[in-house]
């Protein structure tokens, strides 16, 4: 028996229609850009589920017994950013690590593609949130197999056997995460290439929003075909009931934000979340303290 077989993982709750299937049979016509439905009350629901999240939090970092990781990851313009800032905002800023992770630097492309995310992994009592992740390494890698010059300056692996290769990692390292009290939560952002080019469009002509386009991102949206076929298999390759996927619509910017805090919401109230317990010691010293100060106030 393997280490990552010792201990059963902990399978995620939640009842959500974006969940991906754990056995390989996601189909391209699976991924949906918008719910095929008007969603009016998108935000009221979403600020009712924030205050929902402030308590579970607070139990969380006090007991220290999980840590929560939030992996989103999305074409450009899907609306990662925003959802980020709108669905944990609230949150006590102590208990939550967020990492954005861009083009990797060189001493990151001197170590394997695992360890740069490694080292920003929640302790246990946070919430982790991940602004892109090594999912990079089987998407815009693998759209841009160019760019493993770079990784492996001793010679490219057979690429045949390095995205499996790469799937395999990438499963057994969520597998160890969960297996240590990690719950891990991914979010495909799934925006069509039609809302994307309105979105750029809209970032080209209003002025305080210039700032986020890039022609690059242009360029990139060519290569939809080749995404779309890397997405699907990376969706099939990684999505476990320890550490599932949620392809999630992100047409409609209010009501993917209200999914994906349901998602959240629903996972945390799933754990098993309390309070620390103070031992018999512990316990006779504070009703001394707390005899003391009570003397204090009223002698």
């Amino acid at each position: 028996m393997s280490i990552f077989e010792s201990r059963a993982p902990r399978t995620v709750a939640a009842d959500s229609p974006w969940l991906a299937p754990f056995d390989g049979s996601l189909k391209a016509d699976d991924l949906k850009s918008t719910s095929g439905k008007r969603n009016p009350g998108s935000r009221g629901k979403l600020k009712k589920i924030r205050k929902q999240l402030e308590p579970l939090q607070e139990i969380l970092y006090a007991g220290k017994q999980y840590s929560v990781l939030c992996i989103f990851q999305a074409m450009d313009a899907a609306g990662k950013d925003g959802t980020i800032r709108r669905v944990f905002a609230g949150l006590d800023p102590a208990g939550v690590r967020l990492a954005s992770f861009k083009r990797p630097t060189p001493v990151e492309l001197d170590h394997d593609f695992l360890w740069r995310t490694t080292l920003q992994l929640p302790v246990r009592g946070e919430i982790g949130i991940f602004n892109r992740s090594y999912y990079e390494e089987v998407l815009t890698v693998r759209v841009h197999p160019e760019y493993l010059g770079a990784q492996y300056p001793g010679g490219v692996p057979d690429i045949d056997k390095l995205w499996p290769a790469r799937y395999q990692a990438i499963r057994e390292h969520e597998h160890h995460l969960a297996t240590a009290n990690t719950l891990i939560l991914k979010f495909w952002l799934n925006v069509s290439a039609k809302e994307q080019s309105q979105r750029f469009l809209d970032r080209i002509d209003e002025a305080d929003k210039r700032w986020k386009f890039s022609s690059h991102d242009v360029v990139e949206a060519g290569f939809r075909a080749a995404y779309d076929e890397a997405i699907l298999a990376m969706l099939n390759q990684t999505s476990r009931p320890w550490a599932p996927w949620f392809i999630v619509p992100a047409d409609d910017k209010p009501y993917m934000r209200h999914q994906v805090a349901e998602i959240i919401h629903q996972a945390m109230s799933d754990l098993p979340l309390e309070y620390p317990q103070p031992d018999v010691e512990d316990d006779t010293e504070m009703q001394e303290i707390a005899a003391r100060l009570s003397l204090q106030i009223n002698p």
